[in-house]
């Protein structure tokens, strides 16, 4: 079952309509269509080609009739079934609920997973922080984990968030040392993943792979930090990361801190949107150079 703070979504409701669809379909058929006519025999060759069976097991039907209809509003609905529908017809409703207003087209590509992945990292990195009462140093999620690639501007309503972040990942508090980190942000150049909280710089080396150069920090207000190999860091990400054995972010394996906040992926977003609409702020697709490769040419910038 799909769950947020707000309702929950049966995912028996899909079977529910499989099941009501190969209903209507049956009903439709005729006797001889459900193999209740006996097959018509012949004798001749060019009748037993044109009644030749698909399949030993399969009836032959000759002369059955068939009849079509017309699915269009003069169908009157169903009593018993739209009563049967009635205790999810809510919850369905529920996801067209408009939560916030997008300014531009949040698109996933490139490096960080662009405007989409800037988005969902800089919301986990917010809710973490007010649910936490501290500063977020560093975000790093995973860009397969979206399964939208985009999102057009205009309302943002709960659907939106729910194909994007259809998995029920739940956020992690962990505890970093500014080497660790400095790792994490390596792998995240080289897979292109989605990440908040640092300004990199990059390349692409004699392998024709990325590699990280060099990075900051960056703070809530946009003032940038050294990062000290020594030091440690908060850092927030997904257990599914946190739990994948052998991947690329095992690093992330050796914190000694695992704190879960209690919260998915999915509903930090629902929350974030709805936070920042109550402050009179719109959710704006943004390339704010986070990713700078080094010399000519640049990915994930404005």
């Amino acid at each position: 079952m799909l769950k947020t703070n707000n309702f929950d979504f049966p995912v028996k409701v899909s079977q529910f309509f499989l099941t009501l669809c190969l209903l209507v379909v049956c009903a439709s058929l005729t006797p001889a269509q459900t193999g209740a006519a006996k097959p018509a025999q012949s004798s001749s060759p060019s009748s037993a080609v044109r009644n030749e069976r698909p399949h030993p097991s399969e009836p032959m039907v000759s002369g059955s009739k068939t009849t079509q209809t017309v699915i269009d509003p003069s169908i009157r609905d169903d009593a018993a079934v739209m009563k049967m529908l009635e205790p999810y017809s809510a919850k369905v409703r529920t996801l067209d609920v408009v939560i916030g207003k997008l300014e531009g087209e949040l698109k996933k590509g490139g490096l960080g997973a662009g405007s989409l992945g800037n988005f969902v990292t800089d919301g986990m990195r917010a809710q973490a922080s007010a649910r936490l009462g501290a500063p977020i140093d560093l975000v790093v999620s995973n860009s397969g984990g979206l399964r939208k690639n985009s999102i057009a501007p205009g309302d943002l309503r709960i659907r939106d968030i729910f194909e994007l972040l259809p998995f029920e990942n739940s956020l992690f508090e962990l505890e970093l040392t500014g080497e660790q980190l400095l790792k994490v942000l390596q792998v995240a150049v080289a897979d292109r993943e989605p990440q908040s909280g640092a300004r990199v710089k990059y390349r692409t080396n004699a392998e024709n792979k990325l590699e990280l150069v060099s990075a900051v920090l960056v703070t809530a207000d946009g003032k940038e930090r050294e990062i000290n190999p020594a030091a440690r860091y908060r850092v927030i990400s997904i257990d599914y990361l946190l739990n994948v054995s052998g991947g690329n972010f095992a690093i992330l394996q050796q914190s000694k801190v695992r704190k879960p906040l209690g919260i998915t992926i999915r509903d930090a977003m629902i929350e974030y949107v709805k936070v920042e609409t109550a402050a009179g702020r719109t959710i704006k697709a943004k390339l704010d150079r986070r990713f700078r490769r080094e010399g000519p040419g640049q990915e994930n910038e404005p």
